[in-house]
């Protein structure tokens, strides 16, 4: 199956880019918070995520805590990102580097993409849904609790000048997936940032005044 993107604004079309084709934007659906931007596969449980965050300094960076984190291999402002999607007992691997790529739209603007994995362990609440990144329960563990595996391609964006990391997750749900279906979605992942390292684009640099 192709394939393909459309164009999409972000944040009133301050930013532009893409997101996959048909997908829908969740501020149709529940309010989302003013810093981010939601758009959600209307087939699974995949969803782009994008975020204006505060500028992470170089410093700031390297203090960031790494206990989540298999490897300590990553550069510090993406380990820092990473880690602020981490809650208490989730565990990351990096399965790809982030390597710094150019934005086609922006090429003095350094940036980083790669690939990682978060295992969860959500234990259920009286009366409450089980939820996680991604929303997949994967199984139960000896404890009672529901693991959930969630593959995260991320593209990170940094503004120095105008104090913003420019950061955007895509998130896979491992446990709905067959082994070929997952694939699928995965290759649909990776082509959607690199799709978003040649289309990103800032129109009204204002947003960040």
């Amino acid at each position: 199956m192709a394939i393909t993107f459309t164009p999409q604004d972000f944040y009133g079309g301050a930013i532009k880019g893409t997101i996959p084709q048909d997908w829908i934007d969740a501020s149709t659906l529940r309010e989302i918070p003013d810093h981010q931007e939601l758009f959600l596969s209307p087939t699974t449980l995949s969803s782009q995520i994008i975020e204006v965050n505060q500028y992470v300094p170089a410093d700031e960076a390297a203090d960031a805590p790494i206990q989540h984190l298999s490897t300590t291999s990553l550069d510090p402002a993406v380990r820092y990102h990473i880690h602020d999607l981490c809650d208490p007992g989730d565990k990351w691997e990096s399965i790809t580097a982030a390597d710094q790529v150019t934005m086609a739209r922006m090429p003095n603007v350094p940036a980083y993409s790669g690939h990682a994995i978060m295992t969860s362990l959500t234990r259920q609440r009286r009366g409450a849904q089980s939820e996680s990144l991604g929303g997949a329960a994967a199984g139960s563990s000896a404890e009672g609790g529901l693991e959930s595996k969630v593959s995260v391609h991320y593209l990170i964006v940094r503004l120095e000048r105008q104090g913003t990391d420019l950061v955007v997750f895509f998130n896979v749900p491992h446990q709905e997936f067959g082994s070929e279906a997952l694939r699928q979605e995965e290759e649909l992942a990776q082509k959607a940032i690199r799709t978003l390292v040649g289309t990103l684009e800032i129109v009204d640099w204002g947003l960040f005044a």
